[in-house]
Protein backbone atom coordinates (compact mmCIF):
# COMPACT_ATOMS: atom_id res chain seq x y z
CA UNK A 1 0.00 0.00 0.00
CA UNK A 2 1.31 3.44 -0.96
CA UNK A 3 0.42 6.85 0.45
CA UNK A 4 1.65 9.84 -1.55
CA UNK A 5 4.06 7.52 -3.34
CA UNK A 6 5.64 6.25 -0.11
CA UNK A 7 5.18 2.68 1.05
CA UNK A 8 3.22 2.23 4.28
CA UNK A 9 6.10 0.21 5.76
CA UNK A 10 8.40 3.21 5.20
CA UNK A 11 5.96 5.55 6.98
CA UNK A 12 5.82 3.12 9.90
CA UNK A 13 9.64 3.02 9.97
CA UNK A 14 9.77 6.83 10.00
CA UNK A 15 7.28 6.91 12.89
CA UNK A 16 9.41 4.49 14.92
CA UNK A 17 12.60 6.36 14.00
CA UNK A 18 11.10 9.59 15.38
CA UNK A 19 10.11 7.69 18.52
CA UNK A 20 13.65 6.34 18.87
CA UNK A 21 15.23 9.78 18.54
CA UNK A 22 12.79 11.51 20.92
CA UNK A 23 13.09 8.80 23.57
CA UNK A 24 16.90 8.81 23.41
CA UNK A 25 17.36 5.29 22.04
CA UNK A 26 20.61 4.20 20.44
CA UNK A 27 21.09 5.52 16.90
CA UNK A 28 21.63 2.04 15.49
CA UNK A 29 17.85 1.59 15.80
CA UNK A 30 17.37 4.42 13.30
CA UNK A 31 19.80 2.73 10.90
CA UNK A 32 18.01 -0.61 11.27
CA UNK A 33 14.63 1.04 10.63
CA UNK A 34 15.81 2.74 7.43
CA UNK A 35 17.88 -0.13 6.07
CA UNK A 36 15.21 -2.74 6.87
CA UNK A 37 11.96 -0.75 7.20
CA UNK A 38 9.61 -3.73 7.29
CA UNK A 39 11.44 -6.21 9.50
CA UNK A 40 13.10 -3.41 11.48
CA UNK A 41 9.72 -1.90 12.39
CA UNK A 42 8.42 -5.26 13.62
CA UNK A 43 11.49 -5.80 15.80
CA UNK A 44 11.39 -2.24 17.13
CA UNK A 45 7.69 -2.51 17.96
CA UNK A 46 8.09 -5.61 20.14
CA UNK A 47 11.54 -4.81 21.57
CA UNK A 48 11.17 -1.09 22.32
CA UNK A 49 7.83 0.53 21.53
CA UNK A 50 5.43 -1.91 23.20
CA UNK A 51 7.31 -2.16 26.53
CA UNK A 52 7.37 1.69 26.69
CA UNK A 53 3.73 2.15 25.73
CA UNK A 54 0.76 2.97 27.96
CA UNK A 55 -0.88 -0.19 26.64
CA UNK A 56 1.89 -2.28 28.15
CA UNK A 57 1.73 -0.39 31.45
CA UNK A 58 -2.05 -0.78 31.51
CA UNK A 59 -1.74 -4.50 30.89
CA UNK A 60 0.76 -4.81 33.73
CA UNK A 61 -1.60 -2.97 36.09
CA UNK A 62 -4.48 -5.22 35.05
CA UNK A 63 -2.40 -8.34 35.63
CA UNK A 64 -1.24 -6.99 39.00
CA UNK A 65 -4.81 -6.21 40.05
CA UNK A 66 -5.97 -9.65 38.97
CA UNK A 67 -3.13 -11.29 40.88
CA UNK A 68 -4.10 -9.40 44.04
CA UNK A 69 -7.73 -10.44 43.60
CA UNK A 70 -7.07 -14.14 43.13
CA UNK A 71 -4.07 -14.41 45.47
CA UNK A 72 -4.12 -11.41 47.83
CA UNK A 73 -1.40 -12.81 50.07
CA UNK A 74 1.11 -13.50 47.34
CA UNK A 75 3.19 -10.31 47.66
CA UNK A 76 3.53 -10.72 51.42
CA UNK A 77 4.30 -14.43 51.12
CA UNK A 78 7.01 -13.81 48.54
CA UNK A 79 8.50 -10.95 50.56
CA UNK A 80 8.58 -13.06 53.73
CA UNK A 81 10.14 -16.01 51.91
CA UNK A 82 12.77 -13.74 50.35
CA UNK A 83 13.70 -12.28 53.73
CA UNK A 84 13.77 -15.70 55.43
CA UNK A 85 16.04 -17.03 52.68
CA UNK A 86 18.25 -13.92 52.40
CA UNK A 87 17.83 -11.56 55.37
CA UNK A 88 19.32 -8.49 53.72
CA UNK A 89 18.34 -4.90 54.47
CA UNK A 90 16.66 -4.63 51.06
CA UNK A 91 14.54 -7.72 51.69
CA UNK A 92 13.66 -6.43 55.15
CA UNK A 93 12.40 -3.18 53.58
CA UNK A 94 10.41 -5.17 51.03
CA UNK A 95 8.86 -7.22 53.83
CA UNK A 96 7.92 -4.11 55.80
CA UNK A 97 6.20 -2.59 52.77
CA UNK A 98 4.35 -5.83 52.02
CA UNK A 99 3.19 -6.11 55.63
CA UNK A 100 1.82 -2.57 55.55
CA UNK A 101 0.07 -3.15 52.21
CA UNK A 102 -1.49 -6.33 53.61
CA UNK A 103 -2.89 -4.46 56.61
CA UNK A 104 -0.52 -5.98 59.17
CA UNK A 105 0.40 -2.57 60.57
CA UNK A 106 1.76 -3.76 63.93
CA UNK A 107 4.36 -6.07 62.41
CA UNK A 108 5.06 -3.57 59.64
CA UNK A 109 5.85 -0.88 62.22
CA UNK A 110 8.28 -3.10 64.11
CA UNK A 111 9.92 -4.21 60.85
CA UNK A 112 10.36 -0.62 59.70
CA UNK A 113 11.83 0.28 63.09
CA UNK A 114 14.33 -2.57 62.68
CA UNK A 115 15.26 -1.19 59.23
CA UNK A 116 16.00 2.19 60.81
CA UNK A 117 18.46 0.67 63.25
CA UNK A 118 20.91 -0.29 60.49
CA UNK A 119 22.83 1.53 57.78
CA UNK A 120 19.60 2.94 56.34
CA UNK A 121 18.70 4.92 59.45
CA UNK A 122 18.74 8.12 57.41
CA UNK A 123 16.55 6.78 54.59
CA UNK A 124 13.48 9.03 54.46
CA UNK A 125 11.44 6.53 52.43
CA UNK A 126 11.84 3.94 55.19
CA UNK A 127 10.98 6.52 57.85
CA UNK A 128 7.88 7.51 55.85
CA UNK A 129 6.80 3.86 55.82
CA UNK A 130 7.46 3.68 59.56
CA UNK A 131 5.25 6.73 60.10
CA UNK A 132 2.42 5.19 58.07
CA UNK A 133 2.67 1.87 59.89
CA UNK A 134 2.92 3.54 63.31
CA UNK A 135 -0.21 5.60 62.72
CA UNK A 136 -2.11 2.61 61.35
CA UNK A 137 -1.18 0.55 64.41
CA UNK A 138 -2.31 3.22 66.86
CA UNK A 139 1.13 4.61 67.70
CA UNK A 140 0.40 8.20 66.75
CA UNK A 141 3.17 9.75 68.85
CA UNK A 142 5.77 7.55 67.15
CA UNK A 143 4.31 8.49 63.76
CA UNK A 144 4.51 12.16 64.69
CA UNK A 145 8.17 11.86 65.64
CA UNK A 146 8.99 10.21 62.31
CA UNK A 147 7.12 12.85 60.32
CA UNK A 148 8.73 15.75 62.14
CA UNK A 149 12.14 14.19 61.52
CA UNK A 150 11.39 13.87 57.81
CA UNK A 151 10.14 17.43 57.44
CA UNK A 152 13.12 18.88 59.29
CA UNK A 153 15.54 16.77 57.22
CA UNK A 154 14.07 17.55 53.80
CA UNK A 155 10.97 19.67 53.29
CA UNK A 156 10.84 18.64 49.63
CA UNK A 157 10.45 14.94 50.36
CA UNK A 158 6.90 13.78 49.49
CA UNK A 159 5.52 17.17 50.61
CA UNK A 160 1.84 16.42 49.98
CA UNK A 161 1.89 12.97 51.58
CA UNK A 162 3.85 14.19 54.59
CA UNK A 163 1.51 17.13 55.13
CA UNK A 164 -1.60 14.97 54.87
CA UNK A 165 -0.22 12.25 57.12
CA UNK A 166 0.92 14.87 59.61
CA UNK A 167 -2.60 16.34 59.75
CA UNK A 168 -4.06 12.89 60.35
CA UNK A 169 -1.45 12.20 63.02
CA UNK A 170 -2.22 15.44 64.86
CA UNK A 171 -5.88 14.43 64.78
CA UNK A 172 -5.07 10.99 66.17
CA UNK A 173 -3.19 12.59 69.08
CA UNK A 174 -6.12 14.92 69.83
CA UNK A 175 -4.28 18.05 68.67
CA UNK A 176 -7.16 19.24 66.51
CA UNK A 177 -6.09 22.87 66.16
CA UNK A 178 -2.79 21.73 64.69
CA UNK A 179 -4.62 19.16 62.58
CA UNK A 180 -6.84 21.87 61.11
CA UNK A 181 -3.84 24.11 60.40
CA UNK A 182 -2.04 21.27 58.60
CA UNK A 183 -5.16 20.26 56.64
CA UNK A 184 -5.63 23.88 55.53
CA UNK A 185 -1.96 24.03 54.55
CA UNK A 186 -2.23 20.84 52.49
CA UNK A 187 -5.42 22.10 50.86
CA UNK A 188 -3.95 25.47 49.89
CA UNK A 189 -0.73 23.96 48.53
CA UNK A 190 -1.91 20.73 46.86
CA UNK A 191 -5.73 20.62 46.77
CA UNK A 192 -5.77 17.01 45.55
CA UNK A 193 -8.78 14.73 45.85
CA UNK A 194 -7.11 12.81 48.68
CA UNK A 195 -6.43 15.98 50.67
CA UNK A 196 -9.98 17.27 50.18
CA UNK A 197 -11.51 13.92 51.09
CA UNK A 198 -9.41 13.37 54.21
CA UNK A 199 -10.06 16.95 55.33
CA UNK A 200 -13.81 16.43 54.88
CA UNK A 201 -13.69 13.14 56.80
CA UNK A 202 -11.83 14.81 59.66
CA UNK A 203 -14.13 17.84 59.66
CA UNK A 204 -17.16 15.57 59.88
CA UNK A 205 -15.57 13.63 62.74
CA UNK A 206 -15.09 16.79 64.85
CA UNK A 207 -18.56 18.15 64.08
CA UNK A 208 -17.54 20.86 61.61
CA UNK A 209 -20.44 20.13 59.28
CA UNK A 210 -20.11 23.39 57.34
CA UNK A 211 -16.49 22.72 56.32
CA UNK A 212 -17.23 19.10 55.54
CA UNK A 213 -20.20 20.04 53.33
CA UNK A 214 -18.19 22.74 51.55
CA UNK A 215 -15.45 20.24 50.70
CA UNK A 216 -17.96 17.56 49.73
CA UNK A 217 -19.55 19.81 47.10
CA UNK A 218 -16.18 20.12 45.35
CA UNK A 219 -15.47 16.42 45.77
CA UNK A 220 -18.85 15.47 44.31
CA UNK A 221 -18.18 17.67 41.30
CA UNK A 222 -14.87 15.86 40.76
CA UNK A 223 -16.35 12.38 41.24
CA UNK A 224 -19.14 13.07 38.73
CA UNK A 225 -16.47 13.44 36.03
CA UNK A 226 -14.54 10.30 36.92
CA UNK A 227 -14.06 7.39 34.58
CA UNK A 228 -14.91 3.96 35.95
CA UNK A 229 -11.23 3.08 36.40
CA UNK A 230 -10.60 6.15 38.57
CA UNK A 231 -13.70 5.39 40.62
CA UNK A 232 -12.48 1.86 41.26
CA UNK A 233 -9.03 3.07 42.35
CA UNK A 234 -10.57 5.44 44.90
CA UNK A 235 -13.35 3.13 46.04
CA UNK A 236 -12.11 2.70 49.62
CA UNK A 237 -11.56 6.43 50.20
CA UNK A 238 -14.96 7.29 48.72
CA UNK A 239 -16.62 4.72 50.97
CA UNK A 240 -15.03 6.34 54.04
CA UNK A 241 -16.05 9.77 52.78
CA UNK A 242 -19.68 8.74 52.28
CA UNK A 243 -19.80 7.16 55.72
CA UNK A 244 -18.44 10.36 57.31
CA UNK A 245 -20.91 12.55 55.43
CA UNK A 246 -23.85 10.34 56.32
CA UNK A 247 -22.95 10.70 60.01
CA UNK A 248 -23.47 14.48 59.93
CA UNK A 249 -26.68 14.26 57.92
CA UNK A 250 -28.51 12.09 60.44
Amino acid sequence: MYIFGIGLHVLVAIFFAIHAIRSGKELYWVMILFFFPGLGSIVYFFAIYLPDSKLQHGARKAVSAAAKTFDPGRALREARNAYDFTPTAQNQMRLAAALLAAGNAEEAASTYEACLQGPFSGDLEIRYGAAQASLASGKAEAALAHLQTIRSADGRFRPEQISLLLAQTYAATGRHDEARTEFEYALSHYNSFAVQAEFAIWAASVGDAARAEQLYVELKHTMDRWARHTRDLNQQLVRRLNTAMSSINR
